[in-house]
């Protein structure tokens, strides 16, 4: 007979309860100690990767997208275990997340430690397939994934440094096969932490009133009742930069038109985004899968027409 796990010890956003609830109570902890249980993370971190190897015009690369997949997996974990670890204080007091193991003391700190370790040794194996360019460009992120957590006790916008963490990766795949079309490039890059900024607000929504009360800060509070409408604008301008970077890139008119799925794709989560329902911020954070894989699509179109 399968043990089954209390809902207290599994977090309110796991995509997969029936699987985690079956793993063995351990490992079940480290996989969600991971955020395992929560593939959106990883594919968020993920399709930065592929916008980068795309517009290169190197064509498909699903060896290098498959080695840049286990990279994203394994270094989100990563980070949040390490953010579970400085956390853990500030995770206790919030609704939302003082299930996590380490906040709720089904983990150790020491046990949390090594399972870092175990990821990074993985992430290690990944930049070991890059060449050296793209490697010095992957450790640069160190530092910024090591700040991260203490953002929200000093700014009002975490958001902000968790954008250029977690599109690092479209630097990394752009200069493994290429080092050219700078400006190209960071008009992209820009763009792309506007989208975290955008998304990450979103996310943010569902913790307003526990962040407020102990002391966290984030967009979303900083935005009080005009999220929707600071939304929108980091939307409009992530896809304005995109649009710039493919200019920049190859100055035709046609090719932005690539950009209208994604483009179409945002307007509709600010337009239906609805503070009011607890469970509607979460169903347009995730959508966002759906975003990184429009542009993606853009990229391979305009890298590989």
């Amino acid at each position: 007979m399968t043990a089954t796990r209390p809902a207290s010890d599994i977090v309110p956003d796991s995509e997969h309860r029936g699987l985690v609830a079956r793993l063995p109570q351990g490992a079940r902890d480290l996989a969600m100690l991971a955020r395992f249980d929560r593939p959106i993370g990883w594919w968020l971190l993920f399709w930065p990767c592929v916008w980068g190897v795309w517009l290169t015009g190197a064509g498909w690369r699903l060896e290098l997208l498959g080695w840049l997949l286990a990279g994203a997996i394994a270094m989100r974990g990563a980070g949040c275990v390490y953010n579970d670890i400085v956390d853990a204080r500030l995770d206790r007091q919030v609704a939302r997340t003082a299930s996590r193991p380490v906040a709720s003391g089904r983990v150790s700190k020491k046990r949390a430690w090594t399972w870092l370790l175990v990821l990074c040794l993985v992430g290690l194996l990944v930049l070991l397939q890059l060449r050296p360019l793209a490697q010095a460009i992957a450790l640069a992120s160190l530092a910024l994934v090591a700040a991260y957590p203490f953002m929200k006790r000093i700014t009002w916008w975490p958001q902000a440094w968790l954008g250029m963490v977690f599109t690092w990766g479209l630097l990394v795949g752009w200069t493994q096969l290429r080092a050219d079309n700078w400006d190209a490039l960071l008009a992209m890059y820009l763009g792309s932490v506007l989208w975290v900024i955008g998304y990450d607000t979103i996310y943010a929504m569902q913790d307003r009133e526990d962040d407020a009360l102990v002391g966290i800060r984030s967009s979303a509070l900083r935005l009080g009742g005009h999220v929707k409408v600071g939304v929108a604008a980091f939307y409009i301008g992530a896809v304005a930069l995109w649009g710039l970077g493919f200019w920049l890139y190859r100055a035709d008119w046609l090719a932005l038109l690539a950009l209208i799925p994604a483009a179409w794709h945002l307007g509709w989560q600010v337009t239906t985004l609805d503070g009011a329902d607890p469970a509607n911020p979460l169903a347009r954070f995730r959508a966002n899968h759906w975003t990184g894989a429009l542009v993606a699509a853009a990229c391979f179109v305009v890298g590989n027409a």
